[in-house]
């Protein structure tokens, strides 16, 4: 295996002449001074949000050696190294946060959560199963359970003398949570005041995937269909003891280890299985939906469908935490992969006596520059979205309208974010060469660690289509809110943007503007008015087209109607991730606005040229729509090439400042390849080529001989004919 870095050889430089349309050649110069300059501490402080004072206090434990990833144990030790660093967690009473203040707590949600993200950069199993521990089996119960049930079961699942599960997954359905097959049927004549009866009636309805069940989990909670005097109210969530103090299974209770996985091997994921076991009636979480002792169900939400998304509601932390983690790690693997690419040095285009650092070259430029713009977009888009959360969770902004909403931006940033890290991390990797591919840079572990985050918490597939189907029904609810006088005028307006998508005038208007002069085309496509029109533009219509094809469904049968959804579930998904590009450019462009004091302009003007970067990258990305939809010409079609060309040019001597911004530091880098490993290496490697160079004794080429000798042969032959 090399450990060489394979790359383009047509190194790249700074543009500072932006006119200029043919790929410039040699090394990147140093700032010019007056350039502008991006305030580093101004970016990161930032960055960092409403909630730096707990980012920075878990940066700082983050970067304790005790908590960090081991690179050689076995899947056992993993999992008892975990379990113990969970302790170093409570002692530091990092969940406090979460509790309400009939706990103790300061009901500080958004602190919470901010903090647990950064656990990602010491290691993602110990994130993972703290999140399992508070933010799911304790959350679930403050966020499903009464005041009561909270100061029985909360405080000891704080302090880790009751580990849990959160046991809502079954093998047969998934993400399907509706139609979980697990069953808790009320007996009004156990116990004294009635009990439940728990059974998991076949084998796809074992509980599955679950973290801490296989070894640890001494209770759960579990979610199972609530069954009283016949009827079926669907799935509400229950506390079930599952171990005793001793650590063994209770009576009834079926558990199986899940194995080695191909990530996050300190957790010890299970299976659970009930067969008839028995819980008293006041372990229902009774929160959305409770029973008497006579087995009379009561609810204060009267629809099934709206209980059900209510209690699944409050579960959204979740998707919310893995959001920012996953942008934590893009942020670590670019500090990796961007470090390095500025110190390794590959082929000598362009000096005969030094090579060339990898972050010369275009191709890597191209490779890792969108990948940066793309996670500060993530970055600046999950601040809104973690404020919208401790909105909802803190009880400012509890209604029905604000939680929906919170789900929508969850449900939209997750996936996308989680997918941006896997991408990332992989392009890091190649980036590196065989160097990223050695377990102790990193990057290898985190790729395998984070891969099923683009599957649990909600498929990242099933959380588009809830996006695309809230996108459906807004735009529905528009058209119902136009009154009849109205309706004229807004047929009217949507036939003239379909006109003008569909003629070529406006294409036209914009080719004749830029005609001949590509400083013109490239200014235009970088104002900020045309990106968000071109990306708000996509995202609409995206939408209108899958609504105008889905019209007929209202009148069909049930399984006509899903048959026909069905059909157009890959332009859903489409109009999903549109709409997300446009919720990443917004908050980015907020995100910038948002920056005060001195040393804001320069900042400004890098990250301008960033987010520029990341919406030319969206529209380039779909370009093909824009033009057959008619919504830019072929002549700025052509010119976004080369106008994310320019951007990469501009970008290259601010890279490390961009990196440097995200406040990642050595005790959470912890690869060899980006804490100077590299550096040492090419600096002893140019001190013993200087030391040959200077040296009178020093090995000559074959090359550089055979030039001498036809050089002298030349010189004799021109001797000679002077003769």
């Amino acid at each position: 295996m090399t450990t060489d870095s394979r790359t383009a050889t047509t190194p790249a430089a700074d543009l500072t002449d932006e006119s200029a349309t043919a790929d410039p050649t040699g090394p990147i110069p140093v700032l010019p001074g007056g350039a502008p300059r991006l305030d580093v501490a101004q970016v990161s402080e930032a960055l960092l949000g409403r909630w730096a004072e707990a980012r920075l206090a878990a940066r700082e434990r983050a970067a304790r050696p005790e908590l960090h990833r081991p690179l050689d144990a076995s899947v056992a030790e993993h999992r008892e190294r975990v379990f113990q660093q969970l302790q170093i967690l409570v002692d530091d009473d990092v969940s406090h946060p979460m509790l309400p203040e009939h706990l103790g707590g300061p009901n500080d949600n958004g602190a919470n959560v901010a903090g647990f993200e950064e656990l990602i950069v010491a290691d993602p199993s110990l994130q993972i199963k703290a999140g399992v521990q508070w933010g799911l089996y304790t959350s679930a119960i403050i966020q499903l359970g009464n005041e009561e049930q909270q100061q029985a079961w909360v405080p000891p699942a704080m302090t880790l003398q009751t580990p849990g599960a959160f046991a809502m997954t079954e093998i047969g359905h998934g993400s399907d949570v509706q139609s979980l097959a697990t069953t808790a049927t009320f007996d009004p004549t156990g116990g004294d005041d009635g009990e439940w009866v728990l059974h998991t009636p076949f084998r796809a309805a074992w509980k599955d995937f679950l973290g801490n069940a296989a070894i640890h989990a001494r209770a759960a909670t579990l979610f199972a269909r609530l069954i009283t005097g016949g009827v079926d109210h669907g799935v509400h969530c229950f506390y079930v003891p599952v171990r005793d103090a001793e650590g063994e299974l209770l009576p009834g209770v079926s558990s199986e280890d899940d194995g080695e996985k191909g990530g996050l091997n300190g957790i010890d994921n299970g299976r659970l299985a009930f067969d008839h076991v028995r819980i008293p009636r006041t372990n229902l979480l009774n929160r959305y939906g409770d029973v008497a002792p006579d087995g009379t169900y009561t609810s204060p939400i009267e629809s099934p469908g709206r209980r059900f998304f209510t209690m699944l509601g409050t579960l959204v932390q979740g998707r919310v935490s893995l959001d920012g983690s996953a942008i934590r790690a893009s942020e670590l693997a670019l500090h990796i992969a961007i470090t390095y690419a500025t110190q390794r040095r590959q082929f000598s285009a362009a000096d005969p006596t030094q090579e060339t650092v990898l972050m010369d070259y275009q191709a890597h430029l191209h490779r890792l520059l969108p990948k940066l713009a793309a996670t500060y977009a993530g970055a600046f888009a999950h601040e809104q979205l973690l404020q919208a959360f401790d909105d909802v969770f803190s009880g400012r902004a509890e209604d029905p309208e604000s939680r929906e909403d919170l789900e929508t931006l969850a449900a939209t940033l997750k996936p996308t974010s989680t997918r941006l890290a896997l991408d990332t991390i992989q392009e890091c990797r190649e980036a590196c060469g065989g160097a990223g591919f050695m377990a102790e840079n990193q990057l290898v572990g985190l790729h395998q660690d984070l891969d099923v985050y683009a599957t649990f918490e909600g498929d990242n597939t099933v959380l588009l289509q809830l996006v695309a189907k809230r996108l459906l029904s807004d735009y529905t609810d528009e058209l119902k809110s136009v009154d009849r006088a109205g309706i004229g005028r807004f047929i009217a307006q949507r036939a003239e943007v379909l006109a003008k998508r569909h003629t070529p005038w406006a294409r036209l208007g914009q080719s004749v503007s830029d005609r001949g002069n590509a400083r013109r085309a490239f200014d235009s496509m970088r104002q900020a008015e045309f990106q968000e029109e071109l990306l708000a533009d996509r995202a609409r219509v995206k939408v209108e087209e899958v609504a105008l094809a889905l019209r007929g469904a209202a009148k069909m049968s049930p399984a006509d109607a899903a048959a026909e959804v069905n059909k157009h579930q890959v332009e859903m998904l489409d109009a999903a991730r549109a709409h997300a590009d446009l919720v990443h450019w917004r908050a980015f462009t907020r995100g910038i606005e948002a920056l005060e004091g001195p040393g804001a302009e320069g900042s400004r003007t890098v990250l301008t040229d960033v987010r520029d970067l990341f919406g030319l990258t969206a529209i380039s990305g779909d370009l093909a729509w824009f033009l057959l939809s008619g919504m830019i010409s072929t002549q700025r079609g052509r010119q976004i090439e080369s106008d994310l060309r320019r951007l990469l040019w501009r970008l290259r001597p601010h890279v490390l400042d961009l990196v440097a911004a995200f406040d990642v530091r050595p005790g959470h880098v912890r690869a060899p390849i980006a804490l100077g490993g590299e550096q040492e290496r090419q600096d002893e490697a140019a001190a013993y080529f200087r030391a040959q160079r200077a040296s009178n004794d020093s090995p000559v080429s074959e090359k550089t001989l055979r030039d001498r000798e036809k050089k002298a042969r030349r010189a004799a032959e021109k001797r000679d004919g002077k003769r």
